[in-house]
């Protein structure tokens, strides 16, 4: 419903800044202030420094972290790959194929995440496809959870597409690889970006299928952060939250740099 009135703008202004603050600002401001913590026994905070943020970026923590960053960068570039590749191949297919394909695809997004971990940790815990304690069972459960998005980005981008592009190319005589490497894919470059974006985005913070199956080599951030508030180390914890979110963060804002220039060309 649209507010035409002054007032009335100010007063949903307020409302949607005190959700923001609510829902979103306070919680990160609170894990922010538990990391620096070293106690804290009252309403605020005490014996402020960094010697949770020295943890976190050492030892087992700090291995978690790369872990993580690995996992996230391999499950999107998988991702984007088998996501692409479906898209351009469901375009070119009858509509009803398209249909099914589409419902395949955003079938991870239907279901529980930890249903994914345990499916996946059934079908890779035996032969011929023995991926149980290793690290590639847990990029594989990455991979199909990120795999709807990264194929929804690119399908939609597909659908936005001036299809003027690709005829005038094929009318000047150039083939179906050819109009793919230099017409179709450099136009989906931002929309590529993006997607990795997500898809790294995703994977940083999944803990609902990796906990089915990741093995003790192989342990990600948010399993140890984790692991870490069970025991009771919620300091510890909101430290290894705050370099999760950073790291997040910045790989967010290099592929946004990436996905900014290839829009400019």
């Amino acid at each position: 419903m649209l507010v035409w009135t002054r007032r009335g703008r100010a007063v949903v202004l307020a409302v949607f800044a005190l959700l923001v603050l609510v829902v979103f600002a306070a919680p990160i401001a609170t894990v922010v202030a538990a990391a620096l913590a070293g106690r804290w026994s009252g309403a605020l905070p005490s014996h402020l420094g960094f010697a949770n943020f020295s943890r976190a970026l050492s030892g087992e923590q700090a291995a978690s972290l790369s872990v993580s960053l690995q996992t996230a960068l391999l499950a999107g570039a998988i991702s984007l790959v088998l996501g692409t590749w479906a898209a351009l191949s469901a375009r070119e297919a009858p509509r009803w194929w398209r249909r099914i394909t589409d419902a395949v695809f955003h079938l991870p997004v239907a279901v529980p995440s930890v249903a994914i971990g345990l499916g996946v940790l059934i079908a890779f815990n035996q032969r011929p496809l023995l991926l149980g304690g290793t690290k590639w069972i847990v990029i594989v459960a990455h991979s199909v959870l990120v795999l709807a998005y990264a194929f929804s980005a690119v399908a939609a981008a597909l659908d936005r597409l001036d299809p003027a592009y690709r005829q005038a190319a094929e009318s000047l005589g150039a083939g179906g690889a050819r109009v793919l490497t230099r017409i179709t894919l450099p136009l989906l470059l931002p929309a590529l970006g993006a997607a990795a974006g997500l898809a790294v985005a995703l994977s940083m913070g999944e803990l609902g299928a990796t906990i089915m199956v990741y093995p003790a080599t192989w342990k990600t951030l948010p399993i140890t952060i984790f692991a870490a508030t069970d025991r009771g180390q919620v300091f510890d914890a909101a430290a290894s939250t705050t370099l999760l979110v950073a790291v997040t963060l910045v790989v967010l804002l290099i592929l946004g740099r990436v996905r900014g220039r290839a829009a400019l060309r």
